[in-house]
C-alpha cells in the first residue's frame, strides 16, 4: 500500500494548480469520512488514497482522464485495486470500468458533488459548509449555470448506484465536508 506521503508526492508530480490539489484533499477527506461512517474503518486509509489520487492525470492529460492515470500508476507499481477504484469514477465518460464496490460508487457520486457544495459554500457570508444545509445546495443544484462544470447527471447516477435519494447524498456529503473543516 502506498503511504500518504508517497501518494501526495505522486499527485504533486502531475498536478500543480492549487484548485486541483485542494479538490484532491477534499475528496480524500470525504472518502475517509464515508469509510468510517459506513463501517469500513479498516479500509479508511485505502479509501482516502483513492480520493487523493482519483484525478491524478486530470491536470496534465484532461483528454485522457482516468485512462492515463492507470498507466502512470502501473509504472509506479501501485496496486491494481487502487488503479481500478480511481479509474472507475470516469465510468461512462472516459472509461467503461463500472463502479462496483460501495467505495467506488461513493467516489463516483461525491467527486462532482463536492465541487458543487464547495461552490455553494463560498457564496455564503461564512464561506463555509459549517452552516450550510442541503436545501441551499438543492436550490443552487437546480440552477443549471451555477457550477456548470459539476455534472448533475453524474451526481444523480452516483446516488442511484448507491440506492440513496439525492437529498440523502447531499446531506451526507455536507457532513463529510464539515468534518474536514473541524479537523483543520
Amino acid at each position: 500500500m502506498i503511504s500518504r506521503e508517497e501518494a501526495w508526492a505522486l499527485l504533486t508530480e502531475y498536478n500543480k494548480e492549487t484548485f486541483h490539489l485542494r479538490h484532491a484533499q477534499t475528496v480524500e477527506g470525504v472518502m475517509r469520512y464515508f469509510a468510517l461512517s459506513l463501517g469500513y474503518g479498516e479500509e479508511a486509509d485505502f479509501w482516502s488514497t483513492v480520493g487523493l489520487l482519483h484525478d491524478l492525470d486530470f491536470e496534465m492529460y484532461p483528454e485522457e482522464h482516468c485512462i492515463r492515470q492507470q498507466q502512470i500508476m502501473r509504472e509506479h507499481g501501485l496496486d491494481e485495486r487502487l488503479i481500478r477504484a480511481t479509474a472507475s469514477h470516469g465510468y461512462g465518460l472516459t472509461v467503461d470500468i463500472e463502479p462496483v464496490h460501495e467505495m467506488e460508487k461513493i467516489l463516483y457520486a461525491v467527486d462532482e458533488l463536492t465541487g458543487l457544495i464547495g461552490a455553494v459554500a463560498i457564496m455564503r457570508p461564512s464561506k463555509s459548509v459549517m452552516d450550510l444545509e442541503a436545501p441551499s445546495v438543492k436550490k443552487k443544484y437546480r440552477t443549471a449555470n451555477f457550477a456548470a462544470g459539476c455534472s448533475r447527471e453524474v451526481i444523480e447516477r452516483g446516488a442511484a448506484m448507491l440506492g440513496w435519494e439525492l437529498d440523502a447524498l447531499i446531506g451526507k456529503t455536507i457532513l463529510a465536508m464539515r468534518s474536514l473543516e473541524t479537523d483543520a
